[in-house]
């Protein structure tokens, strides 16, 4: 019954993890009056439970690209109730984009370049904006290290401040882990 809450990209079997994160859903769906209209069509495509470190663990749910704006719209209510139901783990929603080589060579009848959204560092850039959502960035440096490291400083709304402030080491847990790039956020005022 949770499976139609869940459709893999290649058409395989969920595991354990991302079942229970489809029937948790599922029972939303269920009971939720708010929610119910809502997430009759959307399903997801992959869960993930990632180590934040200090003990703390998220849980990152992959949606289909096309169903982003549709989860974007409730967002906030469906992370609240799924924090409810996996206590003591943030909940952060992404959309499944597929990265394209430097040498992707499209059909004979398509010609043309590779998207921009479909490169690595466009792909890495939408992450991040998946990841803080619905708060906004407002500005980005990279601070290059003399032992040659790079930290990328991501500068939030400051009007979100109070509501985000407890979660950030978390989005930069994650980023970390999807991108193996450092990252700093600031509040910017």
């Amino acid at each position: 019954m949770s499976n139609q809450k869940i459709r893999k990209a290649s058409g395989g079997e969920p595991d354990e993890f991302e079942a229970q994160v489809a029937q948790e859903l599922l029972n939303l769906e269920m009971t939720s009056t708010e929610l119910k209209a809502s997430l009759r069509d959307l399903y997801i495509t992959a869960a993930k439970e990632v180590d934040c470190g200090g003990g703390r663990k998220a849980i990152i749910i992959y949606v289909p690209f096309k169903h982003q704006k549709s989860f974007q719209k409730i967002q906030a209510r469906l992370v609240r109730e799924l924090e409810k139901k996996f206590s003591g783990r943030h909940v952060i929603i992404i959309a499944q984009r597929n990265i394209l080589g430097k040498s992707y060579a499209r059909s004979q009848k398509t010609k043309g370049l590779r998207p921009r959204s479909r490169t690595l560092t466009g792909v890495q850039d939408a992450i991040l904006e998946d990841i803080v959502y619905p708060t906004e960035i407002t500005g980005k440096r990279t601070r290059c290290k003399v032992d040659g490291r790079r930290i990328l400083k991501v500068y939030l709304d400051g009007r979100d401040q109070a509501n985000v402030e407890g979660r950030t080491e978390t989005y930069a847990a994650v980023y970390g882990k999807l991108t193996n790039k450092q990252v700093a956020f600031h509040f910017s005022s």
